[in-house]
């Protein structure tokens, strides 16, 4: 934008090219018109500018691109959907039909629960790079709670308190989490993914080896090889405080993933695979503490 004082000639250096411009010579009518004429484009372009920044800055609808806050937006709506569910999930569990007259609930929420939410989890996983598909990832987030809701009765039942208990750990994990994140002092590394990833095998084949013996009856335990106890500490405990640390760099990878997908310009679609993302992160983490939690509280 040019600045108008310095038009005037007094301000510039006389130069018999610059003559017939001055007012009352030869060409200076057509010379005052053009200036005229530019000045009403650079007061038309003063006008646009000064509009563009009044106006709202674009959001996630307007662009269709993913943005932090609509992802943040498609996260709370699906942990809605969960919460909603997992009430659900709790009645059904204690007011069923018992298949354990010793505690008195109903074991099929946990099952029907945990079986969809794999199998949707695993279809998600698959073809979200190809079509997202919102109405699978909103099934998803209602099967996961039923489970959330029928395992959080059971453990309620068999320790009372528990699950406000293990609500709160895991608010504070993500939360402290999320603050380091925020402020750059954790980042996800190739390096920690690599270890991450290892690390995740180990305890995938750890926990299916566990299920397999307690369903065999070779190992009665309550939770079976957790409750083994090494120097009078349950094994159940330091793999549990492990994979709160593997959890919580999960979320790492999570919101890494939400930033990249932000700054490259990701469908805005992809903002309810950001939510699914964290979903699973935070399911895996509460069902962790909650175990924890029992471990450290004794069999009864």
């Amino acid at each position: 934008m040019s600045n108008f004082a310095f038009n005037n000639p007094a301000f510039q250096k006389q130069d018999p090219r610059n003559v017939a411009t001055y007012p009352g010579a030869a060409g200076a009518q057509g010379a005052q018109t053009a200036s005229l004429a530019h000045a009403g484009m650079d007061a038309a372009a003063n006008a646009q500018l000064e509009g563009m920044y009044a106006a709202p800055p674009a959001g996630a609808i307007e662009t269709d691109r993913m943005s932090v806050e609509d992802t943040v937006w498609k996260t709370a709506g699906l942990f809605a959907i969960l919460l909603v569910t997992a009430v659900v999930g709790w009645v059904w569990t204690l007011g069923g039909v018992s298949v354990d007259p010793r505690a008195g609930v109903s074991m099929l929420p946990m099952i029907v629960g945990g079986l969809g939410g794999f199998v949707l989890a695993m279809i998600i996983t698959f073809t979200s790079r190809k079509k997202v598909r919102p109405a699978l990832i909103f099934a998803y987030a209602a099967f996961e709670g039923v489970f959330v809701g029928g395992i959080s009765a059971f453990f309620e039942l068999l320790y009372p308190g528990i699950v406000v208990q293990a609500t709160l750990a895991t608010v504070a994990v993500v939360g402290v989490t999320l603050a380091l994140f925020a402020s750059g002092k954790i980042r996800a590394s190739k390096k920690m993914t690599k270890i991450f990833m290892i690390a995740m095998v180990g305890y995938l084949v750890f926990s299916l080896l566990n299920l397999v013996l307690m369903w065999t009856g070779v190992n009665q335990n309550a939770f079976g090889l957790r409750s083994v106890e090494i120097m009078g500490i349950p094994l159940g405990l330091i793999i549990g405080v492990l994979v709160v640390f593997m959890a919580a760099y999960s979320l790492v990878l999570d919101f890494d993933q939400i930033q990249q997908g932000v700054r490259n310009g990701a469908p805005r679609v992809y903002g309810w695979v950001g939510g699914f993302g964290i979903m699973v992160t935070v399911v895996w983490l509460y069902v962790e503490i909650l175990r924890i939690i029992a471990i450290a509280r004794g069999s009864n």
